[in-house]
């Protein structure tokens, strides 16, 4: 008998268990399907970072950082022993683009946007830039402290998991997807698990396969929306050394890009990158162009750290394909769902942070293909289990 269900995601990095544990919450028959290992995609080559996206101020984005900003707060709050709260510092130099004044006052929209506790900043006395983990301090004319947070990208998506577990969701590592075909008023759903070809039915699908998204669109049928974008690679390095908890959001010396220096696991993470990609997403490695950029910056304003390599990572982002700057694209998540009752979306992009609030938005798209179920928890006070 062809087991049934309510809700299947294809992907089982954050994305795709946020939308697990949100189906599953309201009460649906859920299963998630994951090729690998949890997370072992972008999820789990990020910045770490729990975060509104500072930066995207100076593009406008008011309305994903006020989202994502809000979304920080929510995962504090829910993720105590996953997500803490960091001090991050933002040097200003004679030969920086921004200036005090500038930076000054994206942060102050920022704190706005913030409200409530974790939205002050301040500007750090000249006093105290000896105290700060050996940064450069010639030519420094200003430093501003704010505040953001830290997660372990990998340690989150587990939770995530388990918590979608505990309210009934199937989560299937090892399983790859083969195809999916509209049967009745939903999808019949094929895929490989211990070399056997097993199906299932279900009155939705959501694809959330990150960097795969396309090739896993290119499965269904009828032939869905298609979105057009890029994918994108941003490289981060780890390097010997020490920070202590302090954060550095610095510009990078050879285009003034934001880059971030972090503590991570007793070491320095420095990133990212940024540059199209067009191959296959399993193989997306960093480039020595990438990474004598990023020991250049660590160089810049850590001129007492060692910049040998230790570990190195790449991850992939997906942009909407429009003209322009990468750097300056959004990275607001688009959802593109058949019509006109929608039974199946696309997750295109997303941020680590918003995967909550993402996952709310999938299912309220597909609320109107879905019976209605009671609810037994709410993701946003739902605490997330760790270890």
């Amino acid at each position: 008998m062809t087991a049934t269900y309510d809700v299947v995601v294809i992907g089982g990095g954050i994305q795709g268990v946020g939308v697990a544990q949100a189906a599953a919450v309201r009460g649906y028959r859920t299963l998630l399907l994951e090729r690998d290992t949890l997370a072992v995609g972008t999820s789990s080559r990020s910045s770490k970072l729990v975060h509104g996206g500072l930066r995207y101020l100076e593009s406008g984005r008011i309305r994903l950082v006020r989202e994502s900003l809000r979304e920080r707060e929510t995962l504090l709050r829910i993720a105590p022993g996953l997500v803490a709260r960091k001090d991050f510092y933002i040097p200003i130099y004679a030969s920086s683009r921004r200036t005090a004044g500038h930076v000054r006052a994206g942060l102050l929209l920022y704190r706005l946007l913030a409200g409530g506790p974790g939205g002050g900043f301040e500007r750090v006395p000249a006093r105290a830039w000896d105290s700060l983990d050996g940064l450069e301090t010639r030519g420094l004319k200003a430093v501003f402290r704010y505040s953001d947070a830290q997660t372990d990208d990998v340690a989150l998506t587990h939770a995530v998991a388990r918590s979608a577990a505990e309210f009934g969701a199937e989560i299937r590592i090892g399983t790859c997807f083969v195809g999916a075909e509209r049967a009745g008023a939903g999808y019949e759903v094929r895929y490989v698990r211990e070399g056997a070809v097993a199906s299932c039915e279900t009155r939705v699908l959501v694809n959330a396969a990150g960097p795969w998204v396309a090739q896993t669109l290119s499965r269904v049928l009828p032939g869905p929306p298609r979105l057009p974008h890029d994918l994108v690679a941003g490289t981060h390095i780890i390097s010997e050394g020490s920070l202590g908890e302090a954060c550095y959001y610095v510009e990078a010396p050879s285009d003034h890009r934001g880059v971030f220096i972090l503590p991570w696991r007793g070491r320095v993470l420095t990133g990212t990158t940024e540059r199209l990609y067009t191959g296959d997403p399993g193989l997306v490695a960093p480039s020595a162009e990438e990474i004598a950029y990023l020991q250049e910056a660590l160089a810049a304003y850590f001129p007492g750290l060692a910049t040998a390599v230790a570990e190195s990572f790449a991850g992939l982002r997906v942009l909407p394909k429009v003209g322009g700057d990468l750097n300056a694209r959004s990275r607001e998540v688009v959802l593109l769902a058949d019509a006109p009752l929608p039974r199946l979306v696309s997750i295109f992009g997303g941020k680590l942070t918003a995967y909550r609030r993402t996952a709310e938005q999938v299912m309220e798209r597909l609320g109107i293909a879905l019976p209605e179920r009671p609810a037994r928890a709410d993701t946003s006070r739902l605490m997330l289990p760790v270890g």
